[in-house]
């Protein structure tokens, strides 16, 4: 079956930077385009970027452009999300997800697979 296991989150201090993998399997991962979202306490799931299959084409939600990068290894069946200049409103869960289309489509509901999610906490 598909699974998707994110890794990689912690607590870091308010400036600090994380790197989020999210390793796929059960699918065939070059055909999905793959995306990060996020939920804090008492908030909806938002959308933080994705990233198409060939790796060339990103979109970002605007609370994360210039701070965070999406990118993607189809040999690993892997995608990343390099988070910097982290900030304790970036506090939430964060969770890939697949979306069997050929554009990004930055909502939730779109999205076939989902991980489990890993937390990141900033401190200020």
């Amino acid at each position: 079956q598909v699974q998707l296991v994110e890794s990689g989150g912690g607590l870091v201090q308010a400036g600090g930077s994380l790197r989020l993998s999210c390793a796929a399997s059960g699918l065939t991962f070059s055909m999905y385009v793959m995306g990060w979202f996020r939920q804090a306490p008492g908030k909806e799931r938002e959308f933080v970027a994705a990233v198409r299959q060939s790796g060339s084409s990103t979109y970002y939600a605007d609370s994360v452009k210039d701070r965070f990068t999406i990118s993607r290894d189809n040999a690993k069946n892997t995608v990343y999300l390099q988070m910097n200049s982290l900030k304790p409103e970036d506090t939430a869960v964060y969770y890939c997800a697949a979306d069997r289309t050929i554009v990004i489509r930055p909502t939730a509901r779109n999205y076939d697979y989902w991980g489990q999610g890993t937390q990141v906490t900033v401190s200020s």
